[in-house]
């Protein structure tokens, strides 16, 4: 029963700490306004960085991916691994439908490549590498976030126990969705890669 009250516990805090909107935090700290009426309109890293420039994307990156790492890897150290799934999904889900947000939030990029760390290092170093090849390749981030998501989980059901790779393949299923107005620039062929950014 103890157990079961811990489990809950990391979930909720999971899924807060999820919900912090760096981003749209970030940005108007650094003074460029709210970051949900410019560019795509998304509070993540990749917004950021676009209306922001490198410094102000990187720092939102690290902060989402912190925001996700810190509560699973407590969670996967004193919960149960099914307790370390579930707040896993719960803080991408904390992310992407934010409490404090009337639950419209990021992609959940950042914060998926960071729950995956905290819960199974092995496949975290395999999604970021599929990331890093298909941008390298693209120079396109949403393209290199969707192959990722599809990727992932088909290497985590070989590889990890069933707990991981269900909660890793409900947050692929959640995130590709998330990236349908992509998916969709991206059959069309309109979807921009990266050029010039801002230092």
């Amino acid at each position: 029963m103890l157990q079961f009250f811990l489990n809950l516990f990391f979930i909720v805090v999971s899924y807060l700490m999820g919900s912090i909107p760096c981003g749209l935090l970030v940005a108007k700290y650094a003074g460029i306004g709210d970051v949900r009426t410019q560019g795509s309109g998304n509070i993540g890293a990749t917004n950021v960085l676009r209306i922001g420039g490198k410094k102000l994307g990187i720092i939102t990156l690290l902060l989402d991916a912190l925001k996700g790492f810190i509560p699973v890897l407590i969670a996967s150290k004193f919960g149960t691994e099914g307790g370390a799934a579930l707040a896993a999904l719960s803080a991408v889900m904390g992310h992407i439908f934010p409490v404090w947000l009337e639950f419209k939030g990021g992609k959940g990029v950042a914060t998926t490549l960071a729950v995956i760390a905290a819960l199974a290092p092995g496949l975290f170093i395999f999604a970021g590498l599929v990331w890093i090849l298909v941008f390298y390749i693209s120079r396109i981030s949403s393209l290199s976030s969707i192959t990722m998501m599809v990727a992932t989980p088909v290497v985590s059901l070989f590889f990890d126990s069933g707990k991981v790779f269900l909660a890793v393949l409900t947050i692929s299923v959640i995130v590709i969705y998330k990236h349908k107005e992509n998916i969709i620039r991206l059959l069309r062929g309109q979807e921009m890669p990266f050029s010039k950014l801002k230092e």
